[in-house]
């Protein structure tokens, strides 16, 4: 934008000097003829009295001392054709000054001054003064280096002033870039100081508003998120109290484990939305070997019970991976509650975790119907689900610097691959 504003200046100011010193110009040269030839016309007309009345001798003195101190060539030509002075052939304009006109003419070395004299008693003599080219033009060189100069240094002093004028406005709209970053890097608590023309800090306001009311409207929000994770817990407890009731333990200690990971699952929500700004980082991650093996264990039951086979290909741990426990754990969940939820009972489905490139990877295929086009899209869902099994799947991996991978399965069916990076350091 400095840039700009200076191109601009030094564009208009240019404009305006040549609009400015270009007539200038010409007006001093104009007037630089004018001078040499006023000169002139005041030489030749001293000479005047002289042609008039005196003879030959005293002209020829007369016009050589004249032509010695001006440095002019002087010449008088007399009527019956004697030439005093310089020795310049009879031009046009001397022809017509002998029928009685004064004039002023260009000539091939500059410009003539002739003068008629009449009262002679032979006829009319002419006075004619040369002024050469040189004396036209003196000092016009000059003053045109001068006019280039300050017509240069007003352009210089443009920029100057230009320059400053746009760090006035460049350094707000930095602060403005600035505290907009840190915003969008979760910094709610950034703000920025009005500052610049009007518009700027009426911009830099409505920015610090902007950022006031996100803070407020994420606080009520976590508040709303840890509310309704608070009232899960009295049907937790519920549950709780009817698992134990079981008389079978195994049946028992499955809900109760259940249970459990529920738990886990809402006090994590209420301890998230209870945060006010993302906790320092530190290395936080799990053991995706253990992870996984032990929720595919838990819905192994639930796969006997509907006829689905299960294969488990799970490469010797630990593999450690930059998510927590928790995370990890609701990633897998909801990526197997996918396969129970969009296939129909006795759809075998394969669980491997193997390492590539650096990553840890896990991959969840079935033999179903396959995905639909829009599985991806966060809140899409052709089952009457939620439609964010998916979404807590890739927002586990992008924590991790992975991603998450949907394609069709080789023997037709779907397969989901999530891709781990390591812990953070």
């Amino acid at each position: 934008m400095r840039a700009r504003l200076a191109v601009l200046v030094a564009a208009v100011s240019v404009l305006i000097l040549i609009a400015f010193l270009v007539p200038l110009a010409l007006l001093v040269r104009t007037v630089a003829e004018d001078r040499a030839t006023v000169r002139a016309t005041a030489d030749a007309q001293s000479l005047v009295p002289v042609v008039g009345t005196a003879d030959a001798t005293t002209i020829r003195l007369t016009v050589e001392q004249l032509a010695a101190d001006s440095g002019r060539p002087v010449s008088v030509y007399l009527p019956d054709g004697t030439v005093l002075g310089t020795p310049v052939p009879r031009t046009p304009a001397v022809a017509l000054a002998a029928r009685g006109q004064s004039l002023t003419g260009e000539s091939a070395s500059g410009r003539e001054v002739v003068i008629a004299v009449q009262g002679r008693a032979d006829g009319t003599g002419v006075i004619r003064v040369a002024v050469p080219r040189d004396e036209l033009t003196d000092g016009v060189t000059r003053a045109w280096l001068v006019l280039a100069l300050l017509g240069l240094l007003l352009v210089l002093i443009g920029l100057v002033v230009a320059d400053r004028l746009a760090r006035t406005l460049v350094r707000p709209i930095g602060d403005l870039s600035a505290v907009s970053h840190r915003l969008a890097n979760a910094e709610l608590d950034a703000r920025v100081t009005p500052s610049g023309p009007p518009e700027l800090r009426e911009v830099a306001g409505a920015l610090n508003h902007l950022a006031g009311r996100i803070q407020v409207l994420l606080l009520q929000e976590r508040e709303q998120v840890a509310d309704l994770s608070h009232r899960l817990r009295t049907p937790l407890t519920a549950l709780r109290l009817e698992a134990e009731s079981l008389r079978d333990p195994d049946d028992a200690s499955r809900i109760t484990a259940a249970v459990d990971g529920l738990e886990r699952a809402v006090t994590g929500l209420i301890r998230q939305a209870r945060w006010r700004r993302t906790p320092a980082a530190g290395p936080t991650g799990s053991d995706a070997a253990a992870i996984v093996g032990e929720r595919v264990a838990f819905w192994s039951v639930l796969a006997e019970d509907t006829g689905r086979p299960v294969t488990l290909d799970l490469a010797p741990g630990p593999l450690p991976v930059g998510v927590p426990a928790d995370e990890l754990a609701a990633a897998v969940d909801a990526l197997l509650g996918n396969v129970f939820a969009h296939t129909p009972d006795g759809t075998p489905f394969t669980v491997r975790l193997a390492v590539a490139d650096g990553q840890v990877v896990l991959t969840v295929a079935d033999g179903g119907p396959g995905l639909p086009a829009d599985a991806a899209r966060r809140g899409a869902s052709a089952a009457g689900s939620t439609g964010l099994g998916l979404d807590i799947a890739r927002r586990a991996a992008q924590a991790t610097g992975g991603r998450l991978e949907l394609r069709a399965a080789t023997g037709g069916g779907a397969e989901v691959l999530l891709r781990l990076g390591p812990p953070r350091a």
